[in-house]
């Protein structure tokens, strides 16, 4: 067997490949990231009348939203693996798609105190975490992801040779996670030091000198993270 013509197709045909996995969540993140960017564009060229770019991304550096990833994730795992009809997969997927939007929106305010969206001012919201509007468009991502998105998607990287197309995904794995070590690890720290908290490892003296507050309140602006009154 050549390896070079195999190429990642065998690899990408099990449900839990862990590339497989991989190229879900980044396309929904990178779809998400910017889906939010185009949707502010227009919502604040309609309020003011100019156009302004603002970032939506999740993360410190990649163009990345990471709820809009692990969404796509969910969405394949409990919806993608089985062939459904397409109203059956849009039902489902705003239900699954509310549900989750609501739960992320609820641990972040409980594990960092910010929240980055507040439908209160929606009509038909469920405590301002989701709305119904929102859950329909959920349906409508589950509804593209699964039958648009993920075959043609999987059929692109599945055309790579195995050897290139592993580099590759191993290549973006890494960044990816360096993104969400650098993220979270530098957010928590800034939670430490605003609670007087001082670092005890390397690590933390590490954020400390290169992730300062105002490099935190800056990342907080181009997440249009809200602090929540304790």
């Amino acid at each position: 067997m050549v390896i070079g013509s195999v190429g990642m197709k065998e690899v990408l045909k099990k449900n839990f490949s862990i590339y497989k996995l991989f190229w879900i969540f980044l396309f929904g993140a990178l779809f998400g990231a910017y889906y939010e960017e185009l949707l502010n564009l227009v919502i604040h060229y309609n309020e003011h009348h100019e156009f302004v770019w603002q970032l939506r991304r999740g993360v410190l550096y990649g163009p990345i939203s990471p709820i809009y990833g692990f969404g796509s994730l969910l969405i394949y795992l409990v919806l993608g693996r089985k062939e459904r009809e397409s109203y059956k997969t849009f039902f489902y997927g705003s239900i699954l798609g509310g549900v989750f939007e609501y739960l992320m929106s609820f641990f972040q305010e409980m594990v960092f105190g910010t929240i980055s969206w507040n439908y209160l001012d929606e009509p038909l919201n469920i405590n301002g975490r989701t709305t119904v509007l929102f859950a329909f468009v959920w349906g409508l991502l589950a509804l593209f992801l699964v039958k648009v998105v993920i075959p043609k998607l999987m059929t692109v990287i599945g055309s790579l040779p195995l050897k290139y197309g592993k580099i590759l995904s191993n290549i973006l794995i890494v960044l990816v996670f360096l993104d969400f070590f650098l993220t979270w690890g530098s957010l928590a720290r800034s939670i430490e030091r605003h609670n007087g908290i001082k670092p005890i490892t390397i690590i933390g003296s590490y954020f400390d000198k290169y992730y300062p507050d105002e490099v935190i309140e800056n990342f907080h602006k181009n997440m249009s993270v809200i602090e929540v009154k304790r």
